[in-house]
């Protein structure tokens, strides 16, 4: 008997979890899904159809990369059909560039397709708002990730829950509800879906985090999905108020920034202020290395005959007269200053 009332504890927890997401998750209509076919895409377009019903539009987008792909679509196509929302497949070749993976290429190939929707009409209608369906799981996986790259606040902020790109305002109303709850959410349902086989592959970084430390930390910290979650939000903060102050920076400095503004910051405050002007200028950013050797430039940087000139991404930092400036080699003779 325990294991069953176990299993029936389980059930509104389970639901409680979607239903509270569901709840807060307050989008402009009507509203593109992104649906892959998978669990979680299927058990957000669900969740999504059922609390606003004919104000739905499902986007599958069909990469390429796989012999199943034509099968993914045609069950999206038919699942969609069954529930009544309409579905707009979109054709990609999403194969990787030199030096770019499959994972990469992909994603790129997506939001390509979802930056479009405002300006396109899916089944007859303008799209302002996406949903996707990354999850809790997801979220910590990102930040395992970013972790092991010794990434910076923005990196451990890992995934926003809410942003805008142009016209387009992205949600992810899902980040912290667990990946096994949307499953058990669809069994019980009799809802079913499809399993892409690449996620079983452990030659991904992500598919070996999720098969092999997610259960180890379920064991060692159990509650490590919301705590996680917190230490994200944390760092959003921190990341946002670093961003603030380096806007504010870069205004006193200019842009190209001058050298004797930039030396009267301290080294932490100019390491911000440079990664952003890069960033935001010049669509660049360097590595820990560069953005160090950069900071120790400009604090050496006393004479007028003092050279800068520091790799950065795929062009140069320079110094012209009394300022900065980058340029790409490939795409002019030199800076621009």
């Amino acid at each position: 008997m325990k294991p069953q009332e176990s299993s029936q504890e389980s059930v509104p927890r389970m639901a409680l979890a979607l239903a509270q997401a569901m709840a807060t998750f307050q989008p402009s209509l009507p509203l593109a899904v992104a649906y892959s076919g998978g669990a979680d895409s299927t058990a957000l377009l669900v969740a999504c159809a059922e609390k606003w019903p004919n104000e739905i539009r499902a986007v599958h987008v069909h990469h390429g990369l796989q012999a199943a792909a034509d099968d993914f679509a045609a069950h999206c196509e038919a699942f969609c059909t069954r529930i009544g929302v309409p579905i707009e497949v979109h054709r990609v070749r999403a194969h990787p560039m030199p030096g770019q993976s499959p994972e990469e290429a992909a994603r790129t190939a997506r939001y390509e397709i979802f930056r479009a929707l405002p300006h396109a009409v899916c089944s007859g209608v303008a799209i302002n708002s996406i949903a996707l369906a990354q999850h809790a799981d997801d979220q910590v996986e990102t930040m395992l990730l970013a972790l092991s790259r010794g990434a910076g606040l923005p990196g451990l902020a890992a995934m926003p829950a809410r942003w805008s790109d142009g016209d387009l305002m992205f949600h992810r109303p899902l980040l912290a509800v667990p990946g096994a709850d949307l499953r058990e959410w669809l069994k019980r349902r009799g809802i079913g879906w499809i399993e892409d086989p690449s996620n079983a592959d452990q030659r991904y970084t992500r598919n070996r985090i999720r098969a092999q430390l997610l259960p180890a930390l379920q064991a060692a910290f159990p509650a490590f999905r919301s705590t996680f979650a917190r230490s994200a939000a944390h760092a959003a903060q921190g990341a946002q108020l670093l961003a603030d102050l380096g806007a504010e920076d870069l205004t006193r400095v200019g842009d190209p920034p001058a050298i004797g503004r930039l030396r009267e910051l301290s080294a932490p405050r100019l390491a911000n202020l440079l990664r952003l002007w890069l960033l935001k200028c010049h669509k660049t950013t360097p590595s820990a290395a560069q953005l160090n050797e950069l900071v120790a430039q400009i604090g050496d940087c006393k004479t007028r005959g003092h050279r800068i000139r520091i790799k950065v991404g795929r062009g140069f930092v320079v110094r012209h007269g009394e300022v900065l400036d980058w340029y790409n080699p490939a795409l002019s003779d030199g800076p621009q200053a």
